[in-house]
């Protein structure tokens, strides 16, 4: 009964009966495989009912299938872009609602393209399709997804295997190779399942169970080093809602709450305070600035502290700033600064400015013309150690990350999640800062003004977390590494490799397996 579910698997059959409404389905099920659902087996499955759409479909079919699957994928996995708009951005619902549609068509462009590529050059079944050419396929276009205008890295695939044994590959390739071997393992199940014998079934079974043992082996590595003794951090999140924490009668409140917070921790080595936590000027808080500075010295504490900078004086690495302003974090007592280089499109700068600046001066978007920062800049050197500084957005970008490293022993990054509301974003996000932790073998420390913050170990787990809408503080004895990962040193050239031969193996090794197989393509 089991042998014959396989030779006749009625499921190939039906997905090409209403293949418009399968894509949809599949593209709204993949976001389910992310936190905070967590339903990592869509991880690899979604991508493989695509794949099944495309394998007879004409390339402008494809395209459409594609097509409608992204709508469906991005619809539901990007839906807190409305409410960043329209609850936080006092856009008109009717607009907000236009907006945010129009940046899931662009979103959904990208399989779109992909389906179209995969129907005119890799056309019909083939386990070499759809164990190495169709990832392949995948990862290009998410690596397109993370360039285009400035990069969006929402959604790879990688992301959802976090919990699973493909997470031991992040060290060594990225989230991009955990993406590859997530739609890898996919095509090995779809062709495992369509094979007409045990043997070949057996045959396809084996490189699955090396490729998730050996990344099981892996996650047993620890590619970094202890350096000193521990220190204890205070992260501190004030739970201000965005649409009244830049009000300026709201300030003095606000400053008031995060001293509270701060001398009932003065215990910890280093206090952190989120993104903008100060919604004043640094030359306009210099004096306030000055005297926690020195409460803090009192007590042997240096603090981390996240406001905007205009101050043609300001010096960083060396170098002066323009006169411009800039999303930034200021370390005290030394007055170290790390200025935010990847800015949000849209929301901290406007891309086309000349050109869009009429259309989108309605958007209500505080503090929205910053500059960007230096590209390269050093880590922090605070409470005794070098620290890896990345602001919201950043952390979204493993290279980014990654510049900082092997000179920082840990990494913070902060964020305001507050433009996000009760959506999925918070958990996207944290889950992206997992990734880099793990990535990087590094502790990173995140601090959000509304949740979730996290204090998330070398290995990607979370040592503590605070709940969405909560004033919280997270204390905990963090440990200062150093070493690299492989990632850390190869960057995504790995990938870059397992694209191309895989590419080069669906276009070049198909007929050489269908020669030597004693099985026809079903």
């Amino acid at each position: 009964m089991f042998a014959s579910t396989f030779e006749n698997f009625s499921f190939m059959q039906n997905v090409t009966t209403y293949p418009k409404l399968v894509a949809l389905l599949a593209g709204a099920a993949l976001p389910l495989a992310f936190a905070p659902v967590g339903l990592f087996p869509l991880g690899f499955l979604a991508p493989v009912v695509l794949h099944l759409l495309w394998e007879g479909a004409s390339p402008r079919q494809a395209f459409g299938y594609g097509y409608l699957f992204g709508v469906a994928c991005f619809g539901v996995g990007v839906s807190w872009i409305f409410i960043s708009i329209h609850d936080m951005g006092h856009l008109p619902l009717e607009l907000a609602g236009f907006i945010t549609a129009l940046f899931i068509a662009f979103l959904a462009l990208f399989p779109a393209l992909q389906g179209y590529l995969t129907a005119r050059f890799l056309s019909g079944y083939s386990p070499i399709h759809a164990v190495f050419a169709f990832p392949a396929l995948w990862v290009a276009f998410e690596i397109l997804r993370g360039w285009v205008m400035t990069g969006f890295p929402w959604l790879y695939l990688g992301y959802s295997q976090m919990d699973t044994p493909l997470r031991g590959l992040a060290p060594v390739l990225g989230v991009l190779g955990i993406s590859f071997a997530t739609a890898a393992t996919g095509g090995l199940l779809l062709v495992l399942v369509r094979s007409k014998s045990w043997p070949a079934r057996l045959g396809w079974a084996l490189p699955l169970l090396i490729l998730w043992g050996g990344a099981a082996a892996l996650a047993t590595i620890e590619w970094t080093v202890p350096n000193g003794e521990s220190l204890q951090v205070s992260l501190l999140q004030v739970a201000i809602p965005q649409q009244v924490r830049w009000q300026p009668e709201q300030r003095a409140a606000n400053i008031r709450r995060y001293l509270e917070l701060t001398r009932q921790h003065w215990g910890a080595r280093l206090i952190i305070w989120p993104e903008n936590a100060l919604t004043i000027f640094y030359h306009d808080a210099v004096e306030f600035l000055e005297g926690i500075a020195n409460e803090a010295q009192e007590h042997g504490a240096d603090l981390l502290i996240g406001l905007p900078v205009m101050d043609p004086n300001i010096h960083y690495n060396g170098e002066s700033a323009p006169r411009r302003y800039y999303n930034a974090l200021v370390g005290l007592p030394t007055g170290q600064f790390y200025l935010k280089h990847h800015l949000v499109p849209f929301t901290e700068f406007l891309p086309l400015k000349s050109l869009l600046g009429p259309v989108v001066s309605f958007f209500q978007v505080p503090m929205s013309d910053f500059s960007h920062g230096p590209e390269a800049q050093k880590p922090l050197l605070l409470a005794g150690h070098r620290l890896g500084i990345s602001i919201c957005y950043e952390s979204a970008f493993s290279r980014e990350i990654a510049a900082a490293l092997p000179s920082a022993e840990i990494l913070v990054n902060v964020s305001n999640d507050g433009w996000f509301g009760n959506s999925l974003a918070p958990y996207q996000n944290l889950q992206m800062a997992q990734m880099r932790a793990l990535e990087m073998g590094r502790w990173l420390l995140r601090d959000t003004n509304t949740g979730i913050s996290a204090i998330i170990g070398p290995n990607g787990r979370l040592a503590a977390s605070s709940p969405l809408f909560q004033d919280a503080v997270l204390t905990a004895d963090v440990q200062p590494t150093v070493g690299a990962t492989p990632y850390v040193h190869l960057g995504d050239s790995p990938v870059w490799a397992l694209i191309a031969l895989g590419l080069f193996a669906g276009r070049t090794m198909t007929r050489v397996y269908w020669t030597t197989s004693q099985e026809l393509p079903t």
